[in-house]
């Protein structure tokens, strides 16, 4: 039984799944009886911030240009952009091995945004049941969830979770934070 996260909540990801080696982020989301005249394509990027709480390099943002990260192992891994949300289930998934995270990687922070949300007139009012959800790769079982449920209506960005190492132990934490001005927002937050 996956346990369910509130806003702003944390929790260690030992606790909540012993001896949890790699893990699969997903996130999905449905889109409201609205017509824009356009597909709401919705990309989900993660960003590797160092101790300084900036991304490391611009290959340690890992979106659909870039599937990636920089490590020889490829610790995180885009599955590939999924360009209109249809279906049920995760929309777009990310994979992460916590055992093969380099050291200088302190947290991973997933963000979603709304491609050309400007021009398309979209924002994140016009999506429900929106989510994110981490799943045990070996045991295929649901760890956590957070259910995205305050109603974003001028926002084109939103940070969903964060992901860290405290005192050797990685942790997760349900963030919710909405933003105007796309990606752009979100890089200059982390740019150094």
């Amino acid at each position: 039984m996956a346990i369910s996260l509130s806003k702003g909540q944390r929790i260690s990801l030992e606790k909540a799944s012993p001896g949890l080696k790699a893990a699969f982020v997903g996130l999905g989301w449905d889109v409201k009886k609205v017509d824009t005249g356009s597909d709401f394509d919705i990309d989900c990027s993660v960003f590797l911030l160092g101790e300084n709480e900036k991304l490391i390099s611009d290959t340690h943002l890992i979106f659909y240009n870039n599937l990636k990260s920089p490590d020889p192992d490829h610790s995180v891994e885009h599955m590939g952009d999924n360009l209109t949300g249809a279906g049920e289930g995760d929309d777009e998934v990310v994979l992460v091995n916590f055992t093969k995270i380099p050291n200088e990687v302190k947290k991973l922070v997933f963000v979603v945004t709304i491609h050309e949300a400007d021009k398309r007139q979209q924002n994140f009012g016009q999506i429900e049941n929106a989510f994110v959800r981490l799943v045990d790769v070996q045991t295929k079982e649901e760890v956590l969830r957070y259910d995205l449920t305050e109603d974003y209506s001028i926002e084109t960005a939103l940070i969903t979770a964060e992901i860290y190492n405290k005192d050797g132990e990685w942790r997760m934490t349900a963030v919710g934070s909405g933003y105007e001005g796309g990606l752009q927002a979100i890089l200059n937050r982390y740019s150094s």
